[in-house]
């Protein structure tokens, strides 16, 4: 009896052993993923593209009116975006970049590096190869990635609930068809207008905690039926009905 509960808990320990091995944690690692793999951990002073590739990820978990920049530094910002992104998701908010914190990214993000509840065919209506607006179709297509992810931070803090997109990018040829502004940032790709449910205003109030400088919604000339939301150099918020 002695003997098998010991051979028992030496397989047990030996299927725990080879679990954490395959998770990678000695070297700081996760599972591998099909978009992108972090190969060690990231805290503050740690630098490179691998830092830039987790900020386009956590750039969603902010202070109100805070934007991170994805300059592949990991300061104090990222590390506090972090931070909010673990608490968001039951990890311990410590604020470094291990196993745990990939390993949940790599569960929220598809093969193409979209997070799982939003596509790039949502963020363009417009085209198929991202041509034809203010910047290179290249520079578009990765300003919309951005912002799906900061979409995705916004959707899991209401809640989990669908968040409807009506206008993403938009060709200089289509933001025209639609009377849209000549300086409109959906010309750069960063931008989207939300319909439906949750309520506008409940969509406008929100977005200010999750990176984006850009909030107008109803109250605004012309947005009384959708929350437009994006990342403008130049910060502008005004959605007056909903006290913003």
């Amino acid at each position: 009896m002695f003997g098998r509960a010991s051979r028992l808990f030496l397989s047990f320990v030996m299927l725990m052993t080879g679990m954490v091995a395959g998770m990678g944690v000695a070297a700081g690692t996760a599972h591998a993923d099909s978009c992108y793999t972090w190969n060690r951990s990231l805290s503050q002073g740690s630098s490179g593209s691998d830092v830039t590739q987790l900020q386009i990820r956590v750039a969603g978990w902010v202070t109100s009116g805070e934007r991170l920049s994805y300059d592949g530094q990991y300061g104090a910002r990222t590390a506090a975006a972090v931070k909010k992104f673990q608490a968001a998701y039951g990890l311990s908010a410590d604020g470094v970049a291990g196993p745990s914190t990939f390993s949940k990214i790599y569960a929220l993000q598809d093969a193409d590096c979209t997070p799982v509840h939003f596509s790039y065919a949502e963020l363009n209506k417009c085209n198929s190869d991202w041509s034809g607006g203010a910047v290179s179709a290249a520079t578009a297509k990765s300003n919309a990635l951005k912002t799906m992810w900061k979409l995705e931070a916004m959707r899991h803090a209401l809640g989990d609930v669908p968040i409807t997109i009506s206008s993403g990018f938009r060709s200089r040829a289509c933001n025209n068809a639609v009377g849209g502004s000549a300086t409109s940032r959906h010309l750069y790709g960063d931008a989207a207008d939300l319909v439906g449910s949750p309520s506008l205003c409940r969509l406008a109030q929100q977005s200010r905690t999750h990176g984006f400088s850009e909030i107008l919604g109803p109250g605004y000339p012309g947005h009384n039926d959708h929350t437009h939301v994006a990342f403008d150099p130049s910060p502008y918020w005004s959605a007056p009905t909903c006290g913003i």
